[in-house]
């Protein structure tokens, strides 16, 4: 019986020696990575050779690799059925869980391989892999250095332990851990030396930690390289913004743009592209951006990179309402944009829509969770809305011999993004140092602020003034009422009447002079560097007297940071009647002056960092028919900030200008000013975190 199986055992070796010589056309095909080809091929295989294992492995990893992976699991699935124990089938179905992107089952099906063959070098890669796609690095990396252990040097191996890091170093960075982050791919470095992309992800990681000069060292770095350089330029280019040198950013992106062939890749034609235009706008040159993105508009329509190129230049020139309408479209093409949302986030709250701001930010935050710049953005916004404490306590004289102490508390609640309740309290004492006349005033005063519409908005303050002097004792009512109109893009109007008690010094505390004032403020700004400011003051007083104020400011910008401004300032008074020995009163009265303003902004600097202001001004005013009279103006700031939530600062100014109140020539005051923002959020969030 034997004997006679010997010819067909033979003949089957054969046949199994043949299809094996047949099938290298189909493995050169999976090697070299042609999968459509392989699947044709051994699809071919199995008509002749349905049952043969390796026909049908290769098969399903053809099928699997040409983009069919529930194909590929179930061709694998049967072939368990018919090798439950065949320690290479299973391997094959565990990586077609990864096809799958079912990293849960293949965490538990690639653990049992490596508990049943510890040294497969298959299996221990397969679950480094499958680890690092469930994000849990540290023991991604342990069981890739398994792998390496049994398979020194291997290529596979080494780029999936490059790849483990850069996650983990990602992972990291997204929670805010920057000093993890950077020892992960700096420990990388040391694994695959000057490895480009971890060199790029090193870069961005001190981008968005703000140490911008190691961000800086690196790109240099990567600069000398060739095939880096223009990414490393847009790189430079970068931080040159960030550390507001304009001018440096667009010379470096035009040399980068200046580069572009066709030869080089889209994708870095594409970024390289991106940054010139963005440093065109930072530089305010709309004009040659816009010819750019226009250009781009008409080859590439809907993408949304160019989208969100004229979405940002419309933001800069304040053109709010067609910014959102192009993030819209961004969204609509992909609702995970990370441009698309924050950018629309900004636009709304541009508008005054603080309440879909918040939405569009929160929505970042749904697909980029702890994202810097989204987290940063609701955190600034909530800021605006947390209810604070402003306090300022003075000292002042002037050559009159008046001096005067002086506090003041101001304080919002913010109830929604559109109604806030106000409070201010005032004490000032006043004393006139030759006739020692002394006089006190309490001034509290309570009211609301209400957004009626998006661009307009609605103050309403009442108070009380109680006021003691040598000779009258007294209280007056204290009103504010005014409406902010946003009429125009760049524009903002404010109309208003207010009535107050005069305090300057004892004198006229003690004459009891209420003053009506029906006043007007205009503001215009520009896209190219110029601005103005006037207002207007028309006001009734109870000594039957009344005055007309008119001021106005025209100035350039000279630099956006710190903020440098210079211009002119005119400022005319009338009273109707002249009374100069109670206060200075001229039926005309004209200064002229020029100016120049510093100003690093409370608004926009991060903890335990100083602030500052400097105004210089000096002129002429002219009184009456009198001869003209130089003037000067210096007024400063400086402070620092504590902390998120509090700041400090002393202030001085001094001014030999002529007031409406003052019939001394010289003022001088001094100060120390602090704010606090008395909760952690606005009371709005505390409301729908406990619902």
């Amino acid at each position: 019986m034997i004997l006679k199986k010997v010819p067909y055992l033979i003949l089957l070796l054969i046949s199994i020696s043949v299809t094996s010589q047949n099938m290298k056309e189909g493995f050169s095909y999976l090697e070299t990575g042609r999968y459509k080809q392989a699947e044709t091929f051994f699809k071919e295989i199995l008509k002749e050779h349905s049952t043969n294992k390796t026909a049908r492995l290769c098969y399903g990893r053809a099928v699997g690799l040409n983009g069919d992976p529930k194909k590929a699991k179930s061709i694998f699935l049967n072939l368990l059925k018919d090798y439950e124990n065949d320690f290479e089938v299973k391997l094959n179905y565990g990586e077609s869980l990864l096809w799958n992107k079912s990293f849960l089952e293949a965490k538990s099906y690639y653990k049992k391989l490596v508990d049943e063959d510890s040294k497969s070098f298959p299996a221990l890669l397969g679950y480094a892999n499958t680890l690092s796609n469930l994000k849990e690095y540290k023991n991604a990396i342990i069981y890739i250095n398994k792998a390496l252990a049994v398979s020194p040097g291997n290529p596979n191996a080494l780029t999936s332990k490059k790849y483990i890091y850069l996650g983990y170093a990602y992972q990291q960075q997204q929670e805010q851990n920057y000093i993890e982050s950077e020892a992960i791919l700096k420990e990388n470095l040391t694994f695959f030396k000057n490895d480009e992309q971890t060199l790029f992800n090193l870069a961005n990681l001190y981008l968005i930690s703000n140490q911008l000069e190691k961000a800086k060292s690196i790109y240099s770095q990567l600069e000398k390289k060739g095939q880096s350089k223009l990414a490393a330029l847009n790189g430079l280019s970068l931080v040159s913004h960030l550390n507001g040198k304009e001018s440096d950013a667009l010379k470096i992106s035009e040399q980068a743009y200046s580069s572009l062939s066709d030869s080089l890749k889209p994708n870095l034609i594409r970024q390289t592209t991106e940054r010139h235009i963005q440093a065109l706008i930072w530089n305010k040159k709309y004009k040659k951006a816009e010819i750019l993105i226009n250009d781009l508009i008409k080859k590439h329509s809907n993408k949304n990179w160019v989208l969100s190129l004229r979405a940002t230049l419309n933001i800069y020139k304040s053109n709010f309402k067609k910014s959102i309408s192009d993030y819209n479209s961004i969204l609509k093409n992909d609702s995970s944009s990370f441009d698309g949302n924050l950018g629309k986030a900004n636009a709304l709250k541009a508008l005054s829509n603080y309440d879909d701001a918040y939405k569009s930010a929160e929505n970042t935050l749904f697909f980029y969770k702890n994202q810097k710049d989204a987290t940063n953005f609701i955190k600034n916004l909530d800021k605006s809305f947390t209810p604070f404490l402003d306090t300022k306590a003075s000292y002042s004289f002037d050559n009159g011999d008046n001096e005067a102490f002086s506090y003041t508390a101001n304080t919002e609640f913010p109830f929604s993004t559109r109604f806030k309740l106000l409070g201010n309290y005032n004490f000032r004492t006043t004393k006139n140092t030759i006739s020692n006349i002394k006089a006190t005033s309490n001034n509290f005063s309570v009211g609301i602020s209400y957004d009626l519409l998006r661009n307009l908005n609605f103050k309403g303050i009442v108070g009380i003034s109680s006021s003691k002097a040598e000779t009258n004792s007294y209280n007056q009512i204290l009103g504010d009422i005014s409406f902010n109109l946003k009429p125009f893009k760049l524009q903002n109007l404010k109309i208003g009447y207010k009535r107050e008690i005069q305090n300057f010094n004892a004198e006229l505390i003690n004459r009891e002079i209420v003053l009506n004032n029906f006043y007007a403020n205009y503001s215009l700004n520009t896209n190219f560097k110029l601005g103005f400011f006037s207002q207007y003051f028309y006001t009734t007083q109870s000594d039957s007297n009344s005055r007309n104020l008119l001021f106005a400011s025209l100035y350039y910008t000279i630099l956006d940071k710190p903020s440098i401004k210079a211009g002119v300032n005119y400022q005319n008074i009338s009273f109707e009647n002249q009374v100069p020995a109670i206060y200075f009163s001229p039926s005309k009265f004209n200064a002229y002056e020029i100016f120049i303003n510093i100003i690093r902004d409370e608004v926009v600097i991060k903890n335990n960092e100083w602030f500052y202001e400097l105004t210089a001004a000096t002129g002429f005013q002219f009184i009456e028919n009198d001869a003209k009279q130089s003037t000067y103006r210096i007024q400063a700031k400086l402070g620092y900030k504590l902390s998120d939530r509090s700041l400090l600062n002393l202030f001085a100014s001094q001014s030999n200008i002529a007031s409406a109140t003052a019939s001394g020539f010289t003022f001088t005051e001094i100060g120390l000013r602090f704010k606090w923002l008395l909760f952690k959020k606005p009371l709005f969030k505390k409301k729908e975190q406990k619902n």
